[in-house]
């Protein structure tokens, strides 16, 4: 036996709005939840980032010599040290060579003063010439000239204490104590405290964007909160067979080296070049097939616009395009989802 169903009329009616009424909903427009900004005009610089050190000014490095053979019986200082004028070195005890060819120009100095007087006495007694007093006299300068000059080596004493010529910090000690050293040894380097450089290390395929006077803005990589600003001095010519760099130099002003140490890793970021543009955060630009690209706000839907990039930073990104202007609604979250022409929504 089949059982029939009939609908009311009642019920078919409600039916009938219903299915019209769902097929209302699904013939809605979709729409996305999206974040906008205004597009911005404003100027943006490019920059090139670099790695280096802080050393010493290579033009205020003062190097210290040892006058002359000897031991180095005592050192009062160590690498790295801060050093004041006047302050104690090195103590050096003359070497028996040194000192016996200083007692020997001094005896030349003596035999020679006796050898012009005896000839002077000669020529008044018309036993010698006028040629033999002037030669006599001219050993005599011979063998003062040796002698001053030993005296200016510290030969004249058994031990000389070598003191700082500038305050400084020691940048380099060749020499330990106990060691017998020659005339002439370089025993140390003092680097002038108030002048230090950045040695910065650029790839060679950069060189091209950089010129000399560049503005540059350093910071130390364990101290970030330190910034320096100053420009490139010089650029070298060469690449550093150790580091495949080319190095360049930028002097550290003397008012901002507070809390800097010599050796310290810094990040530079070198100034290439700077444009006045439309400037958009990097989250609102995208990119397919045809290039780059952005969508912008327009009557509450969303409209695709290709776009030129130009300078970049870690935050922005400068673009043209002649459909844009300053003030257009950009979309910089939700944009992945967007097509051209969708309906969307700002989010609260």
């Amino acid at each position: 036996m089949m059982s029939r169903f009939l609908l009311r009329p009642s019920s078919l009616l409600l039916t009938v709005l219903l299915l019209i009424q769902c097929g209302t909903l699904s013939a809605e427009t979709p729409s996305a939840l999206i974040r906008s900004v205004p597009i911005a005009s404003q100027s943006l610089t490019e920059t090139l980032r670099a790695f280096g050190t802080l050393e010493p000014d290579p033009d205020q490095i003062l190097s210290l010599s040892l006058p002359h053979a000897g031991l180095v019986n005592r050192i009062w200082v160590r690498l790295g040290q801060r050093v004041k004028r006047g302050d104690p070195l090195l103590e050096i005890i003359t070497s028996p060579d040194a000192r016996m060819a200083y007692l020997q120009a001094l005896s030349a100095v003596d035999f020679a003063t006796r050898d012009v007087q005896r000839q002077e006495r000669l020529l008044e007694e018309q036993l010698a010439t006028k040629a033999q007093v002037d030669a006599a006299r001219k050993n005599l300068q011979d063998a003062q000239a040796k002698l001053s000059a030993l005296k200016k080596r510290g030969q004249d004493s058994t031990e000389e204490t070598l003191r700082a010529p500038m305050d400084g910090i020691l940048t380099r000690l060749d020499v330990s104590q106990g060691q017998r050293v020659q005339a002439d040894t370089t025993a140390l380097l003092i680097a002038a405290e108030q002048r230090l450089i950045a040695r910065l290390g650029l790839e060679p395929e950069d060189l091209k964007h950089i010129q000399p006077n560049a503005s540059v803005s350093i910071r130390s990589v364990f101290v970030p909160e330190i910034q320096i600003a100053t420009q490139i001095r010089e650029i070298h010519a060469m690449i550093d067979p150790a580091t495949h760099l080319v190095e360049a130099l930028a002097p550290i002003p003397e008012a901002q080296i507070d809390h800097l140490i010599l050796g310290s890793r810094i990040i530079a970021q070198i100034e290439i070049k700077t444009q006045t543009a439309l400037v958009v955060p990097r989250s609102a630009v995208l990119n397919d097939a045809q290039g780059a690209y952005i969508f912008v706000v327009a009557q509450g839907k969303a409209k695709k616009i290709h776009v030129e990039e130009g300078i970049e930073t870690q935050q922005k990104i400068a673009i043209s395009s002649p459909q844009l202007q300053a003030g257009d609604s950009v979309v910089i979250s939700g944009n992945y989802e967007l097509s051209d022409g969708m309906s969307v929504r700002e989010a609260p």
